[in-house]
């Protein structure tokens, strides 16, 4: 385990498309690193029978971002298990860890569309209970909405000014993922 008083604790945020292998890596660092990982998919379907249930999501992944900045702050590591399909979630997380005295390591797995659809049916057929199937028309529709992190943001060198009419990153989370703030 790690001395608190030496290293910073680290906000691990996966990265990737539907069946790319997220929570697998998330739990193997969950492991390693004795973190906290926080997964919606495993949240959702119990609590409200659906992955995304009229917008409780979102809701749900601002309760995670809030538990996880209390965490870090605690010396904890902390595993976001969200997707976090879009430069501007990945950015506003990174400025927020760095707020909360930890370091952020952006965790990519990419995968091909074949190979994604290999696993999107044996997850279905063996996880059926606890997951969602996901249509071919929706991989497709995700892979247009997904922003791959190129070599420059997975370095974690530069971050981006928030966006137009935000003052701050804080500002900008607490409206991308309400309950959010503390």
């Amino acid at each position: 385990m790690r001395d608190v008083k030496q290293t910073p604790p680290t906000l691990y945020v996966m990265v990737g498309l539907p069946a790319s292998g997220k929570t697998t890596r998330a739990k193997q660092i969950e492991e390693e690193r004795q973190a906290l990982r926080l997964t919606p998919d495993q949240w959702m379907i119990p609590l409200f029978g659906h992955h995304n249930a009229e917008g409780k999501r979102d809701v749900l992944e601002g309760r995670f971002v809030w538990l996880a900045l209390r965490t870090l702050r605690k010396g904890i590591d902390v595993v976001l298990d969200f997707g976090v399909w879009g430069k501007d979630e990945r950015t506003a997380l990174r400025v927020l860890a760095a707020d909360a005295g930890a370091s952020c390591e952006i965790v990519y797995l990419e995968i091909n569309e074949d190979e994604q659809q290999r696993r999107r049916d044996s997850r279905a057929s063996s996880d059926g209970e606890t997951t969602f199937y996901i249509s071919d028309e929706d991989l497709a529709s995700y892979r247009l909405l997904f922003q791959p992190p190129d070599d420059t943001e997975l370095s974690g060198a530069e971050l981006d000014p928030p966006p137009a009419n935000y003052t701050s990153w804080s500002a900008w989370a607490s409206e991308r993922w309400p309950t959010s703030n503390e």
